[in-house]
C-alpha cells in the first residue's frame, strides 16, 4: 500500500511540473511560439502514467507473479488450467509492456532535452554539430533497445513461458532486459551532459551562474543513479525484484521529468525564491550583464532616433556571447535596465540632424558581454 501511495504522490507531482511548464513556455513565446519538446514532454508524462497503472495492476491484480523466480520442479508441477499458471503469463506480457513503455518515456524526455540544448546552441555551430549527434545517437539506441526488448527473445511467447525454464527471457530479472535499457540509458545522458557544459565554461557570465548552471545541468547525474540502482535492484531482490523494478522505474521517470524540465523553469524558481526572501541564492552580483538588447538603441531619448544595437557576436574563437533560448538561461539577471550595461568608451554628443545621425570618428558604444555598435567608415 506504501508503494502505491507513493506512485500515485509521484504521479502527482509530473502532473504538476509538466503543467507548469507548458504554462512558462505559453508566457514566454505563446502558443504559436512551441517547439517539438513542448509537445513531447506531456507524451512522456502519459507514457509515465501508463507505466504507473501497468505496474499497480502487476502487484493488485496478479500479485506479482511472473515466469520468474520458479524452480524446475515448480515449473513442472505447475497446470496450464490453474488460476497462477493464468496470472503467471499475463504477468510477464505485463512485464514486457512495462519495460517497453518504460525506455519509451526515458527516451521521449531526452529528445526534449536535446530540443532544448538546439535552442540553447542556436547561433553556435560547432555545438550545434553536437545537438545533431545527440538525436541520431538518441534516435538509434532507441531503436536497438526496443528491439532487444521487444525481439530479443525468439520466439516472443519464451517472455511468457512457464515450463520449461525460459532462461534469460524472463523480463523481471533478465540480464538482457536490464542490461539492453541500462547501458543506453547511461550513455546518451553522458552524451547530452557532454553538451551544455563547455558552452557553460565558455560563455561571458559571472563564475557563480556559471557553477549554478553547471550543477543545473550535472543533476542528471541523479538520473543515471536512480537508473543504476534500479538495475541493481532488479538483478538482486529475489522474487521481489518485480515489485522493486516497478517502483525504481517510476522513481526514476519521475527524477528524469524534474530534471528536464528544471531548465525550463528556473526562472520562476527564482522568482518565487525572490519573493520568499531567498533571492540571494540566485544572485550574481556581477557587472558584465548578458541580457539580451536585440532592438533596443543608444541614445535619441524619449523621441527616438537612438543607435541600434546589434546582435551578438557569434566568433567560435572568441568569446561566447550568444544564445539562442526563450529561456535566456545564459543571461546575467542582474538588472532589467539596459541604461545600467551600458559601457561607453569616450563621451561624445549624438545628435540627430534631419532625421540622420551624425557619429563623430573614433566613437565606440558597447553593451557588457559583447554587444556592441562599431563607427562608421569616413567613406560609408
Amino acid at each position: 500500500m506504501s508503494g502505491n501511495i507513493e506512485a500515485f504522490v509521484l504521479l502527482s507531482l509530473v502532473v504538476v511540473i509538466i503543467a507548469l511548464r507548458t504554462a512558462v513556455r505559453l508566457k514566454n513565446v505563446g502558443l504559436r511560439g512551441l517547439q517539438l519538446d513542448d509537445y513531447l514532454m506531456p507524451v512522456a508524462g502519459i507514457l509515465c502514467i501508463i507505466d504507473l497503472v501497468a505496474a499497480i495492476y502487476v502487484v493488485t491484480m496478479v500479485n506479482g507473479l511472473s515466469n520468474s523466480y520458479m524452480t524446475d520442479e515448480e515449473r513442472a508441477a505447475l497446470s496450464p488450467d490453474s488460476q497462477e499458471y493464468a496470472d503467471r503469463v499475463f504477468g510477464s506480457k505485463i512485464q514486457v509492456f512495462g519495460w517497453t513503455l518504460y525506455a519509451a518515456s526515458l527516451w521521449c524526455l531526452k529528445a526534449c532535452v536535446a530540443i532544448f540544448y538546439s535552442r540553447l546552441t542556436a547561433n553556435l555551430a560547432h555545438l550545434r554539430i553536437r545537438v545533431y549527434i545527440a538525436y541520431a545517437f538518441i534516435g538509434v539506441t532507441w531503436v536497438v533497445t526496443t528491439v532487444l526488448l521487444l525481439f530479443g527473445c525468439q520466439p516472443m511467447s519464451k517472455y511468457w513461458q512457464i515450463s520449461p525454464d525460459p532462461g534469460i527471457c524472463q523480463p523481471t530479472n533478465s540480464k538482457l532486459y536490464v542490461l539492453s535499457v541500462l547501458v543506453p540509458d547511461v550513455l546518451t545522458d553522458l552524451y547530452l551532459l557532454s553538451i551544455p557544459l563547455p558552452l557553460l565554461w565558455a560563455v561571458n557570465i559571472g563564475l557563480k551562474k556559471k557553477i549554478s548552471l553547471t550543477l543545473l545541468f550535472s543533476a542528471v547525474a541523479f538520473v543515471m543513479a536512480a537508473a543504476i540502482i534500479r538495475g541493481v535492484v532488479i538483478l538482486n531482490s529475489g522474487p521481489e525484484g518485480a515489485v522493486s523494478g516497478s517502483a525504481w522505474a517510476i522513481r526514476e521517470e519521475f527524477v528524469s521529468i524534474v530534471v528536464s524540465n528544471l531548465p525550463i523553469l528556473q526562472s520562476p524558481i527564482r522568482a518565487f525564491c525572490t519573493k520568499i526572501g531567498l533571492g540571494a541564492l540566485f544572485s550574481t552580483h556581477n557587472t558584465n550583464n548578458n541580457t539580451p538588447y536585440e532592438g533596443r538603441t543608444i541614445g535619441g531619448g524619449g523621441g527616438g532616433g537612438g543607435i541600434p544595437l546589434r546582435k551578438p557576436r557569434t566568433d567560435p574563437n572568441g568569446p561566447v556571447t550568444a544564445w539562442g533560448s526563450e529561456e535566456e538561461i545564459l543571461c546575467e539577471n542582474t538588472s532589467r535596465n539596459p541604461g545600467k550595461n551600458i559601457v561607453v568608451g569616450r563621451e561624445v554628443a549624438v545628435e540627430s540632424e534631419s532625421g540622420s545621425l551624425k557619429e563623430p570618428a573614433g566613437w565606440t558604444a558597447t553593451v557588457a558581454g559583447g554587444w556592441n555598435t562599431q563607427p562608421k567608415s569616413r567613406g560609408g
